[in-house]
């Protein structure tokens, strides 16, 4: 609430037009929202509701999860602002839990300033909220290009620590199962990144060409591995495929940034429930400065109501 999130969420509900594909409904501060509404000049109002079967489809709509006592301090990091978020967090997954609410759309959150004894880290909250044991599958989502990591944690020591060529296979069937479920792809082509340059090392001997051969084995379409240079090269090698398979999180992330035009998306695969969130830096000096881009946070909406509408389907 002390940062751009609530600048972002409210430019992106004055469109009306996502009334048509959805009911909206806001986790969290009524009052943080009303002083960032007051901040930008924005007109429209929220609905204030006291769950989420009194949601109003004539207008976005706002739960209480605060303490009437949360204060705006804008721009500052504050454990009572991490507090303010989980609290949110928590109502809206017990929602989506109970099946209140057909999506999840988060916006970032500062790890350090959530309840350490609670929460450590998004993927790992969600996998826990529905009895998920790793199989959750971080994905990045773009108008040209879908990239999976096997491995979440951003260290690649700790990536390359972690992955073996059982792990990897999983990972491999997970991103395959959702391409077809929730992308409606219904023989998806996947392509997986090498370790080394040129492909040519230990990794992809002992770990990489194991797993794809063992995926092949089982029916899927999985080509690699294929240096990122190749790849990503100006030739677009990479539009051949449905979606990549990276390693470790700054294996492929730059490219995808370059590759969005602000459209895109986090999506955590393999849950039972559908949750997104825009790709957008957790912002405190640009707060109030009608910087922050809303576009994609609101292809963050779509694209979850698209998925929860063909997992209905």
């Amino acid at each position: 609430m002390n940062g751009s999130s609530y600048e972002v969420i409210l430019k992106a509900l004055e469109d009306n037009r996502l009334l048509d594909t959805c009911i909206p409904i806001v986790y969290g501060s009524p009052k943080a929202a009303a002083y960032h509404r007051k901040l930008l000049e924005l007109n429209g109002n929220l609905n204030l509701i006291n769950q989420a079967g009194d949601a109003s489809d004539k207008r976005p709509n706002i739960i209480n999860c605060c303490s009437n006592e949360t204060k705006v301090e804008l721009g500052q990091t504050s454990e009572t602002a991490g507090q303010a978020a989980f609290d949110a967090l928590e109502r809206a997954t017990q929602d989506l839990k109970e099946g209140s609410i057909g999506a999840l759309v988060t916006m970032p959150v500062q790890d350090k300033i959530m309840p350490s004894d609670r929460f450590f880290g998004q993927t790992v909250y969600m996998e826990q909220s529905f009895g998920q044991k790793g199989d959750a599958l971080d994905m990045l989502i773009g108008p040209r290009i879908r990239i999976a990591f096997a491995a979440n944690d951003a260290s690649l020591s700790k990536a390359l620590g972690s992955l073996t060529p059982e792990h990897l296979t999983r990972k491999l069937e997970v991103l395959h199962q959702t391409l077809k479920q929730d992308f409606g792809l219904r023989k998806p082509r996947i392509a997986l990144l090498a370790f080394n340059a040129n492909a040519q090392g230990q990794e992809e001997e002992n770990l990489l060409r194991p797993a794809v051969s063992q995926a092949v084995n089982q029916g899927m379409v999985v080509v690699g591995p294929l240096a990122a240079d190749q790849l990503f090269s100006a030739d677009g090698e990479f539009l051949k495929y449905d979606a990549v398979m990276a390693l470790y999180h700054d294996q492929a992330a730059s490219v995808f940034n370059l590759l969005s035009d602000n459209e895109g998306v986090e999506y955590t695969a393999g849950l039972p429930v559908v949750t997104t969130a825009p790709v957008i830096r957790l912002d405190y000096t640009t707060a109030q400065h009608g910087q922050p881009d809303e576009n994609s946070f609101r292809q963050a909406i779509y694209l979850a109501v698209d998925i929860a509408n063909r997992r209905l389907n």
